[in-house]
């Protein structure tokens, strides 16, 4: 298994922004939510914009956005 570390929230909002086609929705405080419509399925994510983010919690980011860790690494 790859482990994610060193990713900031920002980094991971223009990751999914720019090569995963998610869209910017709104931000409460500071996370930000992000959306993506696939085959009639609406895929919606919340990011913590933090400094670095823990492995764990970005793991269940791309378990939700239903992206594979080695595409989101590339």
């Amino acid at each position: 298994m790859v482990k994610l570390t060193n990713f900031s929230g920002k980094k991971v909002i223009k990751i999914l922004t720019k090569n995963f086609d998610f869209i910017f929705i709104s931000q409460k405080g500071s996370h930000v939510k992000l959306r993506k419509i696939v085959e009639k399925e609406v895929i919606t994510v919340i990011i913590p914009n933090h400094p670095e983010l823990a492995s764990g919690t970005l793991n269940n980011i791309l378990r939700q956005a239903k992206i594979d860790v080695k595409d989101f690494l590339r």
